[in-house]
């Protein structure tokens, strides 16, 4: 009896000393002796630091011996073939002596995760077999439920990302030192509604610091003592080191229970990190930004439909500017469909474009655009953070919501959007434009044909079908407008499937969605609504939001 009583203690310490082992080991970096932002890391600087390669190259960090954490949106599907995450790994070009590598066995989302808010963007990924901490491989601390990090503390992120959206991924492992932004500040620099209690944010207001494409997924830090502490997780930036937009990063400390319920031996590190002093953010308010002492500035209202370079007749020789809202979408560089500027930050498109690869990391939207071949002076080409279809019957439509907000210019403007207010019926202003394959001669110029409207018949509704003389739609032509000519402005009536049609669905059938997607819809210049007086956001909130949403690419 007294062998087994002896048997138990001996577990009972042995499962009490592995539950609290990894408070003896994370957090600890032996090889960082100093700390200089946005610099190559030497090897060790940062042990925790994870390099996933799966779909999308994706950051992540060490929490114990055999589970990493990073971002649910780095992984579309929980499916683990071809995924291996690398760990003491530090030139991508070069030789990594300290390295180990490992497949994936489980791949484990929070439940929770919405594609659409990216809210809960956390993930777990079990590791195929156990790591062996060493100087160059040690697990991080992850800050505890309740942990507290107030405006200004500053952090440090670490990762392989780009130094711009088009630019090529680091060689060596960077790290770079940014503080905290408070929930409040960020709602209002992010677009109101998009910053939920589960982010966290930070960022260098004059810009110039900060996450891009390849850091997603990746540790944010801060040091307490000699510990590191993890506060977030990589997860979404508008643009990349933009003044006065702070990135995103799912908030760490509200994960704690879901973490230590998936992961039940050998369990994370968690500390409790305290800020000291008064949080800044906590009387943060929006209101008007000042501009100088004693002045403010306010934002003039997006307006839509406006195309200054078009006087539109037939016949007229195709200009640059003339539909200032056309779209080019494509990957690697190729066109493959059309796409119109509808909001300040979101392309609409259809829907049909996105059946072989829905994923928005793929995808890259160009604006302002005439040739697909040769240069246009004056063309800006875009990240899409994230793609939302419409889910009718029949029919669909896509939104786009892009990395930053395009400049707008003569050459670049959003177009309005008919939620059958108007009647087009025998409007000979009305036309189709996109870059159908075989068109537009060597350079492939954007094309455009009048197209007659005319009354629907054998249609449940009237305000949801547009019907037209038949019109050729041609491979590259899919997710273009139909559009028509009101009061001197442009309006959207339908956008082009992928097949020949004289019945379309009409904008308007859309209109639920839309609203719910893009909040508030431009106005045109002529008119003055009170509720259209700011920009909308292009984000699928329940919520009609009022402030420009100025959100970006998932990073």
């Amino acid at each position: 009896m007294a062998g087994l009583k002896a048997l138990w203690v001996a577990v009972l310490l042995l499962l009490l000393q592995e539950a609290s082992s990894q408070l003896n080991v994370c957090g600890r970096a032996p090889l960082n002796s100093k700390i200089v932002g946005g610099v190559d890391a030497a090897p060790g600087t940062w042990p925790w630091q994870a390099r996933l390669e799966a779909v999308v190259l994706c950051g992540g960090s060490l929490i114990n011996n055999m589970w990493v954490l990073t971002a649910a949106h780095c992984f579309p599907t929980n499916d683990t073939k071809g995924v291996t995450v690398f760990l003491g790994h530090q030139d991508q070009g070069g030789s990594n002596p300290n390295e180990v590598s490992r497949t994936v066995s489980r791949i484990l989302c929070h439940p929770d995760y919405n594609s659409v808010t990216i809210d809960n963007d956390i993930c777990l990924v079990q590791l195929s077999s156990s790591v062996t901490f060493t100087d160059y491989i040690m697990p991080v601390c992850l800050a505890a439920e309740g942990s507290t990090f107030n405006s200004g503390i500053i952090n440090w992120v670490t990762g392989w990302g780009t130094a711009s959206l088009e630019g090529s991924p680091a060689d060596i492992l960077q790290g770079v030192d940014v503080p905290i932004v408070g929930n409040r500040e960020c709602n209002c620099s992010n677009g109101l509604g998009t910053i939920t209690n589960n982010m966290i944010c930070a960022g260098v207001p004059a810009g110039g610091k900060s996450v891009c494409r390849g850091d997603c997924g990746g540790p944010l830090v801060s040091r307490q003592g000699p510990l590191w502490v993890q506060s977030g997780v990589v997860s979404f930036s508008r643009g990349c080191a933009l003044p006065n937009f702070p990135a995103v990063y799912a908030r760490v400390s509200k994960y704690q229970p879901w973490i230590l319920s998936k992961i039940t031996t050998n369990q994370p590190g968690f500390v409790d990190f305290r800020s000291v002093g008064t949080d800044s953010d906590s009387t943060f308010n929006c209101g008007t930004q000042t501009s100088g002492p004693g002045t403010t500035a306010t934002t003039a209202p997006l307006k839509c439909g406006s195309a200054l370079m078009n006087t539109r007749d037939s016949g007229q020789v195709q200009s640059a500017g003339v539909w200032p809202w056309m779209a080019s979408l494509q990957i690697n560089g190729v066109h493959m469909c059309g796409g119109t500027l509808v909001a300040a930050d979101a392309v609409l498109s259809d829907a049909s474009c996105f059946t072989m690869q829905p994923s928005a990391s793929y995808w890259r939207v160009e604006l302002g655009r005439r040739n697909l071949n040769g240069t246009n002076s004056s063309t800006v080409t875009l990240a899409v953070r994230f793609i939302v279809f419409s889910n009718l019957t029949g029919d669909n439509i896509a939104v786009l919501t892009l990395s930053s907000s395009p400049r707008l210019s003569d050459y670049i403007q959003p177009i309005c959007l008919d939620m059958g207010m108007g009647s087009f019926l025998n409007n000979a202003d009305c036309w189709m434009a996109g870059w159908g394959l075989g068109q537009g001669g060597a350079q492939q110029t954007l094309q455009d044909f009048n197209a007659m409207l005319v009354v629907c018949s054998n249609v449940s509704s009237q305000r949801d079908y547009i019907c037209t003389e038949a019109l050729t739609v041609r491979q590259g032509d899919a997710g273009s407008p139909l559009m028509c000519k009101s009061d001197n402005y442009w309006t959207q009536v339908a956008v082009l499937p992928n097949a020949n049609r004289s019945v379309f669905s009409a904008t308007a059938r859309f209109e639920s969605f839309l609203r719910t997607t893009l909040g508030n819809l431009l106005s045109p210049p002529t008119t003055n609504h009170a509720s259209d007086a700011r920009f909308p956001m292009a984000l699928s909130h329940l919520l009609l939001l009022s402030s420009l949403y100025l959100f970006s690419a998932l990073i």
